[in-house]
This record gives C-alpha cells, sequence and structure tokens, in this order.
C-alpha cells in the first residue's frame, strides 16, 4: 500500500472536497499531513482540528522540504509561488488524481461520472454499501451529512466508491472495477473545446473498466462504448434497472426498482425531486450489481440523509422554506428549480445564483438566462473566476440583462444580506459552486 512508504506529505488546495478527502485519508493512517489553501473555510478549520497544519498565505518558505510527496489539484493558478518553488526544488511531486489512482489500484473501485449528479449518486451508493456487509471505503465529492464527513473508512473492506471527476480528464486515472455514468451534457468546454471532446473523454473513461468489470450507464446517452458487461437504468423507459409504482406521497417519491433478476420495493428516500429517484436508482442498481442484498438496498436509501450542499434544507417551515444547492450548470439549475416548482407550485421563488468561471458563463450564458427565468426573483452575485483571469465582455450584469424576468438585480454579498434583512421570500434558495456557500450561516442567522 501507498500509505506505508509515505511519512510526510503536503498538500496544495488542501480545502477542496476531493483533496481533503485524500488528506484525511493519510492522516488517519498515520502520515503527517499539511497544506496550503488561499481561503479559511469551515472544511479547513475541521482538517485542523484533526491534527492537519494548514496556512492560508502563498510562501515558498512555509514548504516543508523534507517531504515524501506533494499533492496538488489541477484548480491551483500555474502561477503560485509556493507550486514554482516545489518544482524548482524538485520535490516529488503528484496530481490529486495520481494519488487516488494508486490509493484504489488496491481495491475494488465503484467509480461514479457524470457532469451532474454523480456526487449524490456516489454518496448514495457509499452509504449503501459501507451499511452492508460488504463494507467499503469511500472518497466523496460533498459532505455525507449520514456522516459529517467526505470520507468514509473501512480497511477490512475490498471495495472503494470514489467520484470520477472529468475536469482536467482526471476520471482516466482510475481503473474501476463497475462504473457509472450518470450524465454528459456540455461543460469544462474550457477543457475540451467541444462537447463531442467531452463526449469522447467519457467513451475513455469507459474504456479504463476492467475486462471483466461492469458499467451502468444512464439510458439515452450517446457515447461510443468498450465491450463490457453493460446495464442501462432509466426512470422514463425500458432499461435493466427501471422505476415502478411511482407515488409522490407528502412531498417526497415512494417507488419500486426492476432489476433483471426481481424487484427492490419499499424505497422512499427523504430527498425531494425526480432527479433524487433517478440518483437513488444509479446507486440502488450499482450496490445490487456489488452484491448488496434487497434489504441493505432499502434501509441504506430510506435512511440516507443527503449531502451538504445538494438541495440542503437549511430552514424549512410551514412560513419559509430556504434551501442550498450547489448548482452550477444549468441542467442543474433547471433540475433543481423544475423540482420546486412541482413542490410548492403556488409559491414565489427568490434565487440567488452565483456564476462559476467566465468560461462557463460565457458558454452557456443563454442555457442560464432560460434556466434562472423559472425563478420569481433573480439576484445575481459576481462571477467566483476560481481558476481564471476575467474575459472582456463576461459578467453577472451580461447574464441578468438577457435573463427574461421582471424581477432581478445584482448585488454584492452585503447588499443580499441588507435585502434579505427587508425582505422575506416565499422560499429563497442559493445557488453555485463558489464561494456563495460562505452565506449559507449568514442567511439561516436572519431568519431564525
Amino acid at each position: 500500500m501507498i500509505t506505508k512508504r509515505l511519512n510526510k506529505v503536503y498538500f496544495l488546495g488542501i480545502g477542496g472536497i476531493g483533496m481533503s478527502s485524500l488528506a484525511r485519508y493519510l492522516n488517519t493512517a498515520g502520515t503527517d499531513v499539511s497544506g496550503y489553501d488561499k481561503t479559511q473555510t469551515v472544511l479547513t478549520n475541521k482538517l485542523v482540528d484533526e491534527g492537519i497544519a494548514i496556512h492560508y498565505e502563498d510562501l515558498p518558505e512555509n514548504i516543508p522540504i523534507d517531504v515524501d510527496l506533494v499533492v496538488y489539484t489541477p484548480a491551483i493558478p500555474s502561477d503560485l509561488k509556493e507550486f514554482i518553488r516545489i518544482k524548482e526544488l524538485g520535490l516529488p511531486l503528484l496530481k490529486r488524481s495520481e494519488l487516488l489512482e494508486k490509493i484504489s489500484s488496491d481495491h475494488r473501485t465503484l467509480a461514479v461520472a457524470g457532469t451532474h449528479g454523480k456526487t449524490t449518486v456516489s454518496t448514495m451508493l457509499a452509504h449503501i454499501m459501507y451499511q452492508s456487509k460488504a463494507g467499503c471505503t469511500a472518497f466523496l465529492g460533498g459532505i455525507s451529512k449520514n456522516y459529517s464527513s467526505n470520507l468514509l473508512l473501512n480497511n477490512k473492506s475490498e471495495f472503494m466508491v470514489t467520484e470520477a471527476d472529468e475536469f482536467d480528464r482526471s476520471f482516466l486515472r482510475l481503473h474501476p472495477t463497475l462504473a457509472i455514468i450518470t450524465s454528459a451534457d456540455a461543460d469544462h468546454l474550457d477543457i475540451y473545446g467541444s462537447h463531442e471532446e467531452l463526449l469522447d473523454s467519457f467513451a475513455q473513461f469507459a474504456s479504463k473498466v476492467k475486462e471483466d468489470g461492469i458499467l451502468l450507464i444512464k439510458s439515452g446517452l450517446k457515447l461510443k462504448l468498450p465491450e463490457r458487461r453493460t446495464y442501462y437504468y432509466s426512470i422514463t423507459g425500458n432499461a435493466d434497472f427501471s422505476i415502478k409504482d411511482l407515488k409522490l406521497i407528502d412531498g417526497f417519491y415512494n417507488f419500486t426498482i426492476q432489476t433483471p433478476q426481481g424487484e427492490i420495493r419499499g424505497l422512499k428516500p427523504d430527498l425531494p425531486g425526480l432527479f433524487n429517484v433517478e440518483n437513488a436508482l444509479a446507486a440502488a442498481s450499482a450496490a445490487w450489481l456489488s452484491g448488496a442484498s434487497t434489504e441493505e438496498i432499502v434501509q441504506s436509501i430510506n435512511n440516507f440523509k443527503g449531502v451538504r450542499r445538494r438541495f440542503d434544507r437549511i430552514i424549512n417551515r410551514p412560513d419559509f422554506l430556504y434551501i442550498d444547492d450547489y448548482a452550477h450548470h444549468p441542467e442543474e439549475l433547471r433540475a433543481c428549480l423544475t423540482a420546486v416548482r412541482k413542490l410548492y407550485s403556488l409559491k414565489k421563488i427568490t434565487g440567488i445564483f452565483q456564476p462559476h468561471l467566465y468560461t462557463r458563463t460565457r458558454d452557456f450564458a443563454n442555457e442560464f438566462a432560460e434556466s434562472l427565468s423559472m425563478l420569481d426573483t433573480l439576484i445575481l452575485l459576481d462571477i467566483y473566476p476560481a481558476r481564471e483571469l476575467p474575459i472582456e465582455g463576461v459578467s453577472s450584469k451580461m447574464l441578468l440583462d438577457i435573463t427574461p424576468l421582471d424581477s432581478k438585480m445584482l448585488l454584492s454579498k452585503h447588499e443580499v444580506l441588507e435585502y434579505l434583512h427587508n425582505n422575506k421570500p416565499e422560499i429563497l434558495l442559493t445557488l453555485g459552486a463558489g464561494d456563495i456557500d460562505q452565506l449559507v450561516p449568514k442567511i439561516e442567522k436572519i431568519f431564525t
């Protein structure tokens, strides 16, 4: 195992959701872990509480030069002074995906890929397997509300569940025993250039599945698949795994899953929205194919509490509902808003959206405008740049201007809080993948 050879590891961008789970894994194994991140967050504070030293200034003198390995995320800027110095020193260097490849090579890996849906599906699948007799270790792309962590550990289990991230083609490092592909909508065009190139990359990921492994694909995806044992799932049509007896009861769906060899009955997850029925179908199907029993699947799905920032109901009162969601792609926004509209058709919905990346805003401006027009009131924050420099003519003001709504405004974070002090929506959503989550506790305080 790689952990036996690593006494000291340094993480560049340790506060990222994927990086932090790897840091936790090594720290739990007894490795001396430390790292840098540009922003102090709730997650970095948790890592510090767990004994990991973190600093927030880009200072090369903070680099521990006696490390066995430096791990970095491709999301860090290439001109980061610490990154430049690490390369000058010739320290051993791996991308996050390369370290995950080495760790997962010792396991039967269940990998979940897709431009959206993968975090909820992988977290739900991990919960089922972790609670089953087989057990699992899991690296998650979000914080599981069942465990308040993005890492599950079972050193006795041969199974490992992980997200397979298409950003920077990271998922091509994995060699899964079973792979799920939930979606392949156009995204990350700054990396891929075109939707066709993205689809080709998903096909390459499918070919990474071991020859005796399994592919589980959402029906309707137009992918060139390799010769593998392949199953399809669908909530709307005929497939190897499908939904039966779907009923909406008190705002939540009850249903049965038809498998190739019988039914899984009595499913009623505490998660609203048809998209979560589809997520549950994918997770349950993968668990069934991996040997989990019907009883284990039903029990785990029905007590699954969800993932933070995935349709996360922060306040749920008869007079006021506040949901926080990670949606940062037009299709994710559409799925989230469709679910809210179906459940609360008579109420006015206010959404605070923080666009993520200049390139994504530019590439999907019209699609964003169409999805955001499902709101009654839109509040836009400035674009969260992440790793990018500004692009001339691309701004939240541009997006605001093309969104066909009468009630819309562009506000700073401070102005948002002032607005909410003076205006109480019936339903409030915070949406986006940047640092909008830092507003959540402040908004919660206003309304509680």
